[in-house]
């Protein structure tokens, strides 16, 4: 199994549990604000609109909160001016790392994410330096206990996805962005609901590591998250699985 996508499942098992709401709700509160500046209120002709409300639901964030970040970004309530920055660096290892923030600040980010890379014994690198090592893709991940494989797999086929894997208890189906709504809309209206559904990065190909490495990777990849203005990390890591498991068991 692939470290990467493990640490995956994991992150989306902690997210379930995460007591620290708050910061959790900030960050959908951004990205719906964004996605309707850029791309209007109506998530009828807005699809980054539409998976923010999805996300933002799937919280359990209440439909004022919601509504009033819509509001926001439309300019029919007075707020904050977000943009989205990408900043590439390389973690211990040599692992890649893409990350996708959402501020109302880059002066301020830019310097406290290098500061995060430098202390973790990371280093930030130029634009363009490893997105290139990423392709974007739509992920849908689907419980076993909801659907058979079978099943699963004619829906999403016929809805345009481009993969399905089996990753421990869940299936993980893979699509292009432009077919990631249709495919997440066809689970849908056959009453089989996601675990999750995101436009991600995966990576084109891996870095194996191990020890001291492989623990500095995923606590340089906490810390990121963990930044207020921080939406998304991505790296190209691979860790044994169940190395990855002992680190976790630790934390």
């Amino acid at each position: 199994m692939s470290g990467h996508s493990k640490w995956s499942t994991i992150k989306h098992k902690k997210a379930a549990v995460d007591a620290k709401r708050g910061k959790l709700f900030t960050k959908l509160i951004k990205e719906l604000t964004i996605a309707a500046k850029m791309g209007g209120g109506d998530p009828e002709t807005n699809p980054r609109l539409r998976l923010a409300i999805y996300k933002a639901k799937t919280g359990n964030m209440p439909n004022d909160n919601i509504e009033r970040a819509i509001k926001k970004g439309t300019g029919e309530l007075p707020g904050v001016s977000y943009e989205d920055v990408q900043y590439e660096g390389y973690g211990p290892g040599g692992v890649a790392i893409y990350v996708q923030t959402t501020t109302d600040n880059k002066n301020r980010t830019a310097p406290e994410i290098r500061s995060i890379f430098s202390k973790r014994n990371g280093n930030m690198a130029g634009a363009g330096s490893v997105a290139w090592l990423f392709e974007a893709k739509g992920l849908i991940v689907v419980s076993s206990d909801n659907t058979t494989e079978e099943k699963l797999l004619e829906i999403v086929l016929n809805a345009g996805a481009e993969d399905l894997k089996r990753e421990g208890q869940n299936f993980e189906v893979y699509t292009q962005p432009a077919e990631f709504e249709a495919v997440k809309k066809a689970l849908q209206e056959a009453q089989v609901e996601p675990e999750s559904a995101e436009l991600t990065m995966i990576p084109k190909n891996v870095v194996k590591v191990t020890g001291a490495d492989a623990k500095g990777v995923l606590d340089l990849i906490e810390a990121l998250e963990d930044h207020d203005d921080v939406q998304h990390v991505f790296a190209n890591f691979d860790i044994p699985e169940e190395e990855l498991e002992k680190i976790m068991e630790n934390q």
